[in-house]
């Protein structure tokens, strides 16, 4: 296998994928809301990611290089609601809980109400960026997307994220300012 040959995830990648997860979100806007001590941070960031690469592996739909140099995580449309918080629910304190729901609230309420791709994590490793990886998990996803005639939608609170997303074909359709600064955008 190359060094950037995307594969679709299995369970046994979990732990390479979502240690390189928490390592690419570390300074992310949206996991220093949700987990804001530096301590609990690791902690609490490989619950999060665990939750959502649980939920989609089955579905095909983590994508992955190396595994874990970077990772998409996509929701089809016909899986579930993507801010389920079940394995969060029994994994973290109420404070961290009660950030996850309503900043996961506030996200669904943005969300057009027709089917859609959710492209809900795209994360490269630290040592990894800027060679293209990010780009080649995501094209994963729009392809299914494109395949299933649907659009591609994600979210982000980094504004460096919206550059990059914007350089990749996405357009901004919706900003919203509470719990924290949300770019909705569109592809």
């Amino acid at each position: 296998m190359s060094s950037t040959e995307v594969l679709t995830a299995t369970a046994a990648d979990r732990p390479q994928v979502v240690s390189a997860l928490v390592a690419a979100f570390a300074d992310d806007p949206v996991l220093r809301h949700l987990f804001p001590d530096p301590q609990d941070y690791p902690r609490f960031a490989a619950v999060f990611f665990g939750n959502l690469f649980d939920k989609r592996v089955g579905l095909g739909t983590v994508w992955t290089i190396g595994p874990g140099a970077s990772t998409a995580v996509w929701q089809p449309p016909s899986g579930g609601d993507p801010a389920s918080t079940d394995l969060l629910e029994t994994h973290l304190p109420a404070d961290a809980l009660a950030r996850t729901r309503a900043y996961d609230d506030a996200v669904r309420a943005a969300l057009p109400a027709e089917p859609f791709w959710y492209l809900g994590v795209l994360g490269t490793r630290p040592d990894s960026v800027g060679r293209g990886l990010g780009r080649a998990v995501m094209a994963a996803g729009l392809r299914r997307a494109a395949a299933d005639g649907l659009p591609a939608i994600l979210e982000t609170s980094n504004p460096a994220n919206v550059e990059f997303y914007r350089r990749a074909g996405w357009q901004v359709v919706r900003q919203i300012d509470e719990p924290l600064p949300i770019w909705v955008m569109r592809q």
